[in-house]
């Protein structure tokens, strides 16, 4: 068993946050658990109180984020070891369809959250030169299907913004962890947000229309499970389990459907690369 570890979780008040904040409690860590309404968040989730977590009111879209978690850490004396930004939602739907508002909203919760909440620990981790940045971002952060243009987009910046910090934070002793989970069966595909104006009738029966419907049937049938996902994520982070000798990841994967879809942009990156490789080295000087 690793030492005790303090974590904080945001979007902790349903299925992968809540699995995750349960599972490190059980495994021994101190866990602060953020929901934008705490209240109900215990009371749907009464087993992180009973464990011994602490939950503390946080939306990631407000501009106080980072005051929040910092305060948050000094009550909990003053060591942050482990963060996942995990709160997040989908909008799906057309760009066309979709508000500047909208769009803002979405960025503001998927990318600029945590970078808030980054900006409330990162100081106590250089300080202590220790711990682990977890960012959960989704299949879609590698590969953009129909009608996730500005989701995708939002995990593609979170994708890209991780493996800088990686870099920026390794001299710091920080590691950073981009989790990539497949289609999980929780309510994170059932509380989806489509754009208010609804979808242009220009686009019924392609692609996006299709996906989208797609999207909807199979809520309740995913293939993924929070519960285990949750622990694979726990045993890479303390390097127990099947995370033994893996603490040097930067992608950690999740869901046989995931793998499949990154395998496949893989190879299609590489046959592009190749393709293009003429019309790349005719360029320089």
């Amino acid at each position: 068993m690793t030492a005790p570890k303090t974590w904080l979780i945001t979007g902790a008040s349903s299925g992968l946050g809540a699995a995750l904040a349960e599972a490190a409690l059980k495994a021994g860590h101190k866990v602060i658990a953020t929901a934008r309404n705490i209240i109900t968040a215990a009371e749907a989730n009464p087993q992180i109180s009973s464990l011994g977590g602490h939950w503390i009111e946080l939306d990631v879209t407000s501009p106080d984020t980072a005051k929040k978690v910092e305060d948050a850490v000094q009550e909990a004396g003053g060591v942050i070891d482990v963060v996942i930004n995990n709160a997040g939602y989908s909008l799906l739907g057309s760009i066309e369809d979709m508000s500047e508002s909208e769009i803002e909203t979405q960025f503001s919760t998927n990318v600029y959250g945590p970078v808030r909440v980054l900006k409330g620990v990162l100081p106590f981790m250089r300080a202590s030169k220790s711990g682990t940045v977890v960012n959960i971002s989704s299949s879609a952060g590698i590969d953009g299907l129909p009608t996730c243009a500005i989701y995708a987009g939002t995990k593609f910046a979170l994708e890209g913004m991780s493996e800088s910090l990686a870099r920026e934070l390794a001299p710091f002793n920080i590691r950073v962890l981009i989790v990539e989970p497949g289609s999980l069966r929780t309510n994170f595909w059932s509380a989806y947000v489509e754009p208010a104006a609804g979808m242009n009738k220009g686009y019924t029966g392609t692609p996006l229309d299709k996906t989208l419907q797609l999207f909807k049937s199979n809520t309740g049938s995913q293939p993924g499970d929070a519960v285990k996902c949750a622990a694979r994520i726990l045993e890479v982070v303390d390097g127990v389990g099947m995370g033994s000798g893996k603490q040097d990841l930067l992608r950690l994967p999740l869901g046989p459907d995931c793998y499949k879809r990154f395998q496949t942009k893989i190879d299609n990156l590489q046959e592009n690369l190749l393709a293009t490789k003429d019309i790349a080295h005719s360029t320089a000087y």
